[in-house]
């Protein structure tokens, strides 16, 4: 539980690191350095083999891959216009939706009914509002992070060990390399801007895979996707300590709302499987 803990909260504070970089390096840019160093460095720890895969193998990597590039393309566009906690929020509802349809319980729905709720809150109208595009790319995001979680199980039952993993971070990216580059030019091989970059890349996408990595071999599944609801709460700390981003109340009791829901959709789901 305090592997977990530790990668939640890697997660949200390198999130946090992201956003102060944005002005050196455009919220692209920094995806595109996030996405370099974690692949870089998940293939020389790994060191996958290429050879001895079907077709079959490689259009999951590449889809894996597309919805690495995608997920942290969007959730970075969001995070650049809405504070970090509502981000997250709405971006949790990909995953909640997707243990709620795997559930296929009349309990679920309760559950659903209640993240939407949650969302209402945001949705209404507070001191400085809520930005509606940065709302749409959080929601959007969320949807391919319900695709990366099934596209993750996928590619575990292909590839050994976190070969698949790095693959696909290899090509989510080559694909982001463009956009980054049209975005941010010379700014990225800035020392400074590089040694941040990389700082995110280790706290958003090296150390918390590990940290859970290393915590599911006597943590189950379902212990971790249930811990893993307090990842909005964690945003929302995590953004008010490093970014001096204050919610009111009704926005706290929005985050508090899709906890309970995603921890109640979670429960559900896993009894509906263990029945």
């Amino acid at each position: 539980m305090a592997l977990v803990l530790g990668g939640i909260v890697s997660v949200q504070f390198g999130s946090s690191l992201a956003v102060l970089l944005f002005p050196r390096a455009s919220a692209l840019g920094v995806v595109t350095l996030r996405l370099v160093v974690a692949a870089l460095v998940l293939l020389v720890f790994s060191r996958p083999k290429v050879r001895g895969y079907g077709r079959g193998d490689w259009a999951t990597i590449v889809a894996f891959g597309v919805a690495l590039a995608g997920m942290n393309s969007l959730f970075y566009q969001a995070v650049d216009r809405i504070p970090l906690g509502a981000a997250v929020t709405l971006e949790f509802l990909g995953p909640l939706i997707l243990s709620v349809v795997m559930s296929r319980r009349a309990l679920s729905l309760l559950w659903a009914a209640l993240a939407l709720g949650g969302v209402a809150l945001f949705g209404r109208e507070g001191v400085d509002g809520l930005d509606p595009v940065g709302a749409a790319f959080a929601l959007a995001a969320g949807a391919l992070w319900a695709a990366y979680i099934v596209l993750s199980a996928r590619t575990g039952r292909r590839f050994p060990q976190v070969d698949g993993l790095a693959l696909a971070m290899a090509v989510g990216a080559l694909l982001s390399l463009p956009l980054g580059i049209a975005t941010a030019g010379t700014a990225l091989i800035d020392p400074v801007t590089l040694g941040l970059g990389a700082a995110v890349a280790l706290l958003s996408s090296v150390l918390p895979y590990t940290l859970e990595l290393l915590a599911l071999r006597t943590l189950p599944a379902s212990g971790l996707a249930v811990m893993m609801s307090l990842e909005p709460a964690a945003a929302a700390t995590a953004g008010f300590l490093v970014l001096d981003q204050a919610l009111g109340w009704p926005e706290i009791a929005a985050i508090a709302l899709v906890v309970v829901a995603s921890v109640g959709a979670v429960r559900s789901a896993g009894s509906a499987a263990s029945g």
